[in-house]
């Protein structure tokens, strides 16, 4: 599975962004594996941010991003995508997407991953 990343930008605090991860390859698209969202910072480790389950019902976030981000995925369109609003300082990172197997936050089950993409907030 090939998995790339869209949508970073620079952003005021308080504004919105969206990101999408587009999953290829030869294996059946993103619906035969859960999608997440990761984050790094320089000199930090690589955080967990949310993830959506194979079939979309079930979700978890990060606690720092509830109400404010909303994880979905496209079937359809082999996409999983984030939208991120009331962004903070805080949230500037290299925002990656993953695929794995398990419904979690533990990084050791993402297996796939794409490039990451740049989110700047601003104040």
């Amino acid at each position: 599975v090939q998995l790339q990343a869209f949508g970073g930008g620079l952003v005021q605090a308080g504004g919105s962004l969206s990101l999408s991860c587009a999953a290829s390859g030869r294996t059946v698209g993103t619906y035969a594996y859960v999608m997440g969202w990761w984050r790094q910072v320089p000199g930090k480790e690589r955080e967990f941010v949310v993830a959506i389950s194979y079939d979309g019902g079930d979700t978890d976030y990060l606690e720092s991003v509830k109400g404010r981000f909303t994880i979905s995925r496209d079937y359809a369109k082999n996409t999983a995508s984030l939208q991120m609003n009331s962004l903070q300082v805080e949230d500037t990172a290299v925002y990656y997407c993953a695929a794995g197997g398990i419904l979690t936050g533990d990084y050791s089950e993402y297996h796939y991953w794409g490039q990451g993409t740049q989110v700047t907030v601003s104040s």
